[in-house]
């Protein structure tokens, strides 16, 4: 069954909006996009579904910069992001869509409250290699889960890498494997063969393309400052929107 207009009217400006803010500040598609689509999409439509932009958008954005990609990094994270990612795909396809709603977006909550009130400073104190394992798997999981999973590696890389280079093109890289993964991983696990997934993909893909390109224009006019505020903003009422469908939505 084909999408319906109204579907269609509701989630066009949501990913466009999520894909600007990608091409302002370089993360947080995923983050500003799901927890205003599961309000008008079963979560086991939005995850595959935003995974298709990302690996889209991602490609476009980070992929020609391998060369300062910190191949290590990758080799210590993949394995136990591809561990979590199988994880998270068992559990999207076989849980109901409570204790997920309210589980991600207290997990949205709890990120913008943690950036709004972490000490900077201490970004660049290293964490050792070890938490690689951790840390990948849960992004893992929260990848497959709430397709959110780039905060958690984030995280870690921020506090593994100190150049901005190297950092930025590292956690594209990540993002972009990890949306390899779960694309394949859904298809094997048949969410792709339902609710019209691949048409909706194929019709908002433009808007996601638009929102990319009018956020990277928009890039350079707005303070870093405004930027993390706005997005945190977006986060934190989405959250609670995400808690809220969670909490009333019938098993």
């Amino acid at each position: 069954m084909s999408p319906s207009p109204e579907l269609l009217a509701i989630s066009a400006p949501i990913i466009f909006v999520a894909y600007a803010v990608f091409g302002m500040t370089g993360f947080g598609a995923a983050m500003v996009a799901m927890p205003m689509l599961v309000q008008v999409v079963p979560l086991q439509v939005a995850v595959p579904l935003v995974v298709l932009f990302d690996l889209v958008t991602t490609a476009l954005v980070g992929g020609k910069n391998w060369s300062s990609v910190a191949k290590l990094e990758l080799k210590c994270l993949l394995p136990s992001m591809l561990i979590g990612i199988a994880i998270g795909v068992v559990l999207l396809h076989n849980v109901g869509p409570r204790w997920p709603l309210v589980g991600f977006g207290v997990f949205v909550l709890g990120v913008s409250v943690r950036n709004l009130v972490v000490d900077n400073s201490t970004k660049n104190v290293q964490i050792p290699k070890s938490w690689s394992l951790p840390f990948g798997m849960a992004g893992g999981v929260f990848s497959a889960l709430f397709g959110t999973g780039g905060p958690i590696y984030t995280i870690y890389l921020s506090r593994r890498l100190s150049d901005v280079n190297r950092f930025r093109a590292t956690i594209a890289v990540v993002i972009l494997l990890s949306g390899i993964s779960r694309a394949v991983a859904f298809g094997a696990a048949g969410l792709y063969g339902k609710d019209s997934i691949l048409e909706l993909a194929i019709v908002l893909l433009p808007m996601s393309l638009l929102g990319l390109f009018v956020g990277s224009r928009a890039r350079t006019r707005f303070s870093a400052i405004f930027l993390k505020r706005l997005v945190l903003l977006l986060l934190s009422v989405a959250g609670l929107g995400a808690i809220y469908r969670g909490l009333v939505a019938t098993i």
